[in-house]
């Protein structure tokens, strides 16, 4: 698989005058990108795909309570590149919202990879991310994403919320 943005069902990308085709649709490019790089480990090419925002929120696929802002050390980002290796990535869009300087992608992160030492598998989520515009760019302002592509039942629901234990 490689990165690629797929238009939603609709055909149509809605925009407006504080989002420009172009401006929209380099969001999207970059969205597929930086995905695609940060499921490869490549940290590097990552960094500077995304501009994330001060007060970034992060509601990560593993659960837990939200995190607010991010770590950009090299320490860091060597550190996720040895935790993510070897990915595949397709984004399939959803939908788009587009407001007041604001961009949400409701998205599919379509992949498989090697994720903390675990063998390659299929590491799908359903992902929304919302961007900010400043005077020079968009920056990354929320990410949430979860494990949950395929229905799980209203018993496997309740088991997660209770806060499953093996």
């Amino acid at each position: 698989m490689m990165a690629a943005a797929a238009i939603p069902a609709s055909g149509q990308l809605p925009c407006n005058a504080t989002a420009g085709d172009a401006a929209l649709a380099s969001i999207i490019q970059r969205a597929g990108e930086k995905n695609a790089a940060f499921m490869r480990g490549d940290m590097d090419r990552w960094s500077q795909l995304v501009r994330i925002a001060p007060d970034f929120t992060l509601m990560q696929p593993f659960g837990g309570p939200a995190s607010f802002g991010f770590d950009s050390s090299p320490k860091r980002l060597a550190d996720l590149a040895q935790y993510f290796r070897n990915g595949e990535t397709e984004l399939e869009i959803l939908q788009i919202y587009v407001s007041n300087g604001l961009i949400a992608l409701v998205m599919i992160e379509r992949q498989s990879a090697e994720v903390g030492g675990l063998p390659a598998q299929d590491w799908s989520l359903r992902v929304t991310e919302i961007y900010r515009e400043d005077s020079t760019d968009w920056q990354l302002v929320h990410r949430h994403a979860d494990p949950l592509v395929r229905r799980i039942s209203l018993q496997q629901a309740a088991i997660l919320a209770r806060g499953w234990v093996e």
